[in-house]
């Protein structure tokens, strides 16, 4: 089994590392743009630098770890070489290029696994088996958060497309995942409290979407850029019945203002420590996809779908109205 890995950025280099620990991967195939960064990787995991084509012609899958604007031509170019496919969200930087995308995976008849690591977060998934399961009752209320400890660089808020399509996306697919919902209707605001380049941008540091479910039930996503106590990545699903949390744990940074209360001892400071293991999890996913199996568990149209709310969002935020989630379709 050999495993193409497009990108030796920090995303690459993180998969590169889980791809080299599974047993079935037999090598990874690394390429991309930059020689130095792909030797730095090679020898901190053992995958073999090659040239796309190379790729190409000797994967059994590929792995798509590049900026964003780049998915759509790799995309196109793995998926004519008849090879499954592995991208970190999303497909594409807007729905229409994302729409014709898919069309074109559809056409050539491979499959698309897309990078929406939270689905395979033990919590998140306990959190998805108690609602299916009918462990906390009819859901009322659903809140998820992405808070980040410091901000992006300037120039990759330039190429984000937005606080809602590169951050809070993450939150919009994890609950249609969770509920088994489609949300319907967004209502969404932000604000800047910080560095002036947000707005240079017309983005924003800080939001929060109320969601409208397909069942009536309602969720709130917020998100920010400035979190000094650490990264916050949570997910609160309420129930008739019961309440479960997702990503409450010991590093959650929730110091609490009650005499005696609890304090993160090391609170998450990013992605890469919050997600290791999902991120090795969604990743030998995609490897038993490439074997035959099993389907893909995140799918071109569960991309198009959260992209699709983040859309709303992002029309709901400028002109300050709830907007139907088929608006932006």
């Amino acid at each position: 089994m050999r495993i193409g890995l497009v990108g030796a950025g920090r995303i690459g280099a993180c998969h590169a590392g889980s791809l080299s620990h599974l047993d079935s991967v037999d090598e990874v195939l690394l390429a991309d743009p930059d020689p130095a960064r792909v030797e730095l990787v090679a020898a901190d995991t053992g995958a073999r630098p090659v040239r796309m084509a190379e790729l190409l012609d000797h994967a059994d899958g590929v792995v798509i770890a590049t900026p964003t604007g780049t998915h759509p031509e790799l995309i196109r170019r793995v998926a004519g070489a008849g090879l499954p496919i592995f991208c970190e969200k999303p497909v594409a930087a807007d729905v229409a290029e994302t729409r014709a995308v898919l069309s074109h995976v559809a056409a050539a008849g491979v499959a698309l696994h897309v990078g929406f690591q939270r689905r395979f977060d033990a919590g998140f998934a306990a959190v998805r088996e108690a609602v299916r399961t009918g462990q906390l009752g009819r859901l009322h209320t659903v809140r998820a958060c992405t808070s980040d400890p410091r901000p992006p660089s300037p120039d990759y808020l330039a190429h984000s497309g937005g606080i809602f399509r590169d951050c809070a996306v993450h939150d919009f697919d994890a609950v249609r995942w969770i509920t088994g919902q489609e949300v319907v209707e967004v209502s969404a605001v932000g604000g800047n409290t910080g560095e002036p380049h947000f707005a240079e941008h017309g983005d924003v540091d800080t939001a929060m979407a109320v969601l409208t479910l397909s069942d009536g039930c309602l969720a709130s996503c917020t998100a920010t850029r400035y979190n000094g106590a650490g990264y916050d990545v949570r997910l609160e699903a309420c129930g008739r019945d019961s309440t479960l949390v997702a990503g409450l744990d010991e590093r959650a940074p929730l110091p609490s203002a009650e005499p005696g209360g609890p304090a993160p001892a090391e609170p998450y400071q990013g992605f890469a420590d919050r997600f290791a293991a999902a991120y090795a999890a969604e990743l030998a996913a995609f490897v038993e996809l490439v074997r035959g199996e099993r389907e893909s568990p995140c799918t071109g149209a569960d991309a198009l779908a959260a992209l699709l709310v983040a859309e709303a969002a992002e029309r709901s935020r400028r002109e300050h109205r709830p907007v139907a989630v088929k608006e932006a379709a």
